[in-house]
Formats: C-alpha cells, structure tokens, sequence
C-alpha cells in the first residue's frame, strides 16, 4: 500500500511543476471558472494516457527518431504561441467565460489535450521516466503490479489538476478585473517563452 501511495505522490510530483499546461490550466480557470480548468487538465491527462500506451506498445523508437522530434518541437511552438497570443488578445478585451461564451467545454478539453500532447517535455518525460518505471516493474514484480502503478501515477496527476482547478477558479472569484487581466498577460506570456523555447530546439534540431 505505501508503495502504491509512493506512486500517486510521485504522479504529484510530476504535474506540479510550472509548464505551459499548468500556465494554460490556470489561464481557463480564471477566466471560465472550475469545469473549464478542470476539463482542460482532464484533457492533458488523456493525453498522457495516450503516450502510456505508446511507451507499453512499444512505440518510444518512433519519438527518438529525429524528424519526428523536429516536427514536435516546431508544432509545440506553434501551438504554445497561439494559446499565449489568445491569452492576450482576451486579456486586454478583459472577456471572462460564462456558460453562454464563445468558449464551450469541448474546446477547453481538446485545448488541455493538444497542449500536452504536442509537449515535448511531456513526451521526454514518459519515454525517459516512465519508460524506466515500466521496465523495472516488468521485470521485477509483473504486468499485474506495472498496471497497479500506472493507475497511481495517473490518480496522482488527476489529484493534482482537480486542486489546481479549484485554486484557479477560487482565484477567479476574489480577484478584481485588473487583477485577472494581468494573469491572463502573466500566463499568455509565459505560454509564449515556452513556445520560444520549443522553437529554438526545433531549429537546433534542423541545423
């Protein structure tokens, strides 16, 4: 049991740190309330699950292979980018998401989905670490205990997007307009380094 609590901790630990998720999870929290973040995390989980079973199937020589890193990169950069400029275009019109607004459900999940999915941090993260993970439990303990801890690790970063979803609609309740539209500037900008980023080790990767 506490190796299966060591687990949902260390699936915590993982979607913790900021990233460009977590700056666009608490940009749709604030501006849309609790179901739009929470759905927006939820969708970036999927996207995890689907690189879990890329790694399980076998499919981590396909992301090592260079063109395809290239392409990640670059579309990451693109895709960070135009969240980030959005972020700041709705920020200086201080729009704010209500269950009538242009901003449905649907798109803040596949939003959270894209984002991760095109993540290459994401994608270094399951190839490396839980690659390893799922390595050693094979080996040492069975397919039946590797299942066991992938389930942790997935409640682990649910648990966190479910408290990150409650901190950013909180924040959305009590903060003044001024106050929301800088967050929105603060996290649209940050979305864009991030992209900057993803584009710079795409061009490296080019050249």
């Amino acid at each position: 049991m506490s190796s299966l609590f060591s687990y949902v901790f260390l699936g915590v630990s993982l979607a913790a740190p900021i990233g460009p998720v977590n700056a666009g999870q608490i940009d749709r929290g604030i501006k849309g309330g609790f179901f739009h973040a929470w759905l927006f995390g939820l969708g970036a989980t999927t996207a995890d699950v689907v690189y879990m079973f890329l790694v399980y199937l076998g499919f981590v020589n396909i992301l090592q292979i260079s063109i395809v890193q290239t392409f990640l990169w670059l579309f990451g950069f693109f895709v960070l980018v135009y969240t980030g400029i959005e972020s700041l275009l709705s920020a200086k019109k201080h729009t704010m998401i209500n269950g009538r607004g242009s901003v449905s459900y649907t798109k803040s999940y596949f939003s959270g989905f894209f984002m991760s999915l095109l993540n290459p941090l994401s994608i270094l993260f399951w190839i490396g670490i839980y690659g390893s993970i799922l390595a050693n439990t094979v080996v040492t303990e069975g397919a039946a205990h590797f299942i066991f801890h992938s389930a942790a690790i997935l409640c682990g970063v649910l648990l966190w997007d479910f408290m990150m979803a409650i901190l950013s609609s909180f924040l959305r309740k009590y903060l003044t307009h001024t106050l929301l539209a800088a967050i929105s500037v603060i996290s649209g900008i940050s979305l864009i380094l991030f992209g900057l980023y993803f584009g710079y080790q795409g061009i490296k990767a080019l050249f």
